[in-house]
């Protein structure tokens, strides 16, 4: 099972997600959960780490794991909001799908 906590903002904006464990749908190498959840996590690793506005912390420790962590300031704010929203709704659609494979835990952090 692939555990993924995300964190975001109440405003829907992206600021931690962490995803762990193997999916078990197939095969190492050719399973498709498992596939699916490191394509939508290392793109979205990619398409914010050079980003002006937007500071970002990530990795990828041992086999099974992988996690980011953003910040931001107002130029990169729209930005983060919107790659947030692209990889929830993406790794959302996976857990969906293939529940006995993936699971998804959203919390909130709220701004004061």
């Amino acid at each position: 099972m692939i555990e993924i906590e995300a964190v975001i903002e109440d405003d829907g904006t992206l600021r931690a997600c962490k995803a762990a464990g193997h999916a078990g749908a197939g095969k190492a190498g050719n399973d498709i959960v498992c596939a699916a959840v490191s394509v939508l996590m290392r793109t979205a690793l990619s398409v914010l780490s050079d980003r002006k506005g937007i500071t970002l912390r990530g990795g990828a420790p041992d086999k099974g794991q992988l996690w980011l962590e953003a910040g931001y300031d107002a130029e990169g704010k729209g930005f983060l909001f919107a790659a947030g929203v692209f990889l929830i709704e993406g790794l959302r659609s996976v857990a969906q799908e293939y529940p006995k494979n993936c699971r998804l835990n959203i919390s909130t952090l709220r701004r004061t």
